[in-house]
């Protein structure tokens, strides 16, 4: 069975472009859902909606591919998930290692979608003496002292870092100098790596920071919109006013809305940076 060390996809040699490259698993996904309901065919343009892009874009990616279609019956869906697979090395074994079997790491040893996509979690491995041999989703856990052992044996290329953030950096040092090539980072924390080896990085704080950034900013909007329409949440008459009066200037919102705005806003109404973790 072929593993990582010995084969690598050939999108680089191909020259497709990263975005491109970063869109096919978004499409395979799509694909791979109208495979299992026996689609035979797709239109670019239901694809594109499926996986969340625009049609002319979708083209374009698939032109790299060699992939055009056929007009008037679009692109055979099953044709498609095997082109997508092997551009992106899917169609063959990928021996993973995750690294810190914590609560996160034992969740990522538990997914079962690892082995339906090309990938086989050949070892779990963790640093605390207590955790080896103890099973995780029906594998022992192994200690960081065997690290380069089991990567050696297995052929290992990509590594899951799972570790607190302290530690992440010495275990990517480890894992390259074993000879693993990519790396998928959970820890909370920017990895400094030699050329040639690739790290994808995936922070759950900071995409709900950027989340919070954009929820703000619809909080704001939506108390702006409000004071400046007649009639609206901002606006109120004066007590007692016949309806010749002059109506009142702007008030403030109510109380709670006027709080949570000003939680969110900050005491000068300015949106404040996104900050990192």
């Amino acid at each position: 069975m072929a593993t990582g060390r010995t084969h690598r996809p050939a999108t680089r040699s191909r020259g497709i472009p990263e975005a491109t490259v970063a869109r096919l698993p978004l499409y395979l996904r799509a694909l791979t859902a109208l495979s299992e309901r026996s689609v035979p065919t797709v239109s670019s343009e239901e694809l594109a909606a499926a996986a969340g892009v625009n049609s002319a874009k979708l083209r374009k990616d698939f032109s790299y591919l060699g992939s055009y279609g056929t007009r008037g019956v679009g692109y055979d869906v099953e044709y498609l998930v095997y082109q997508i697979s092997r551009e992106l090395g899917l169609t063959q074994d990928w021996p993973v290692v995750i690294v810190g079997i914590g609560n996160l790491g034992a969740a990522l040893a538990n997914y079962g979608g690892f082995s339906a996509r090309g990938f086989r979690v050949a070892a779990l491995i963790d640093a605390d003496p207590a955790m080896a041999g103890k099973p995780v989703a029906g594998m022992p856990v192994q200690h960081t002292d065997d690290l380069e052992k089991i990567i050696e044996e297995n052929g290992v290329s990509i590594g899951v870092i799972a570790t607190p953030a302290g530690a992440a950096q010495q275990v990517s040092e480890r894992l390259i100098a074993a000879g693993v090539t990519s790396i998928l980072n959970f820890a909370p924390t920017v990895l400094s790596v030699p050329d040639g080896v690739d790290v994808r990085k995936v922070d759950l704080s900071i995409e709900l920071q950027i989340l919070a950034f954009h929820e703000q900013r619809k909080a704001g909007e939506e108390a702006a919109a409000g004071a400046s329409v007649p009639g609206g949440e901002g606006v109120a008459e004066v007590p007692g006013a016949g309806s010749g009066a002059a109506p009142a200037a702007a008030v403030e919102p109510p109380a709670g809305r006027a709080a949570a705005v000003a939680r969110k806003n900050g005491p000068e109404g300015d949106v404040p940076a996104v900050m990192p973790a």
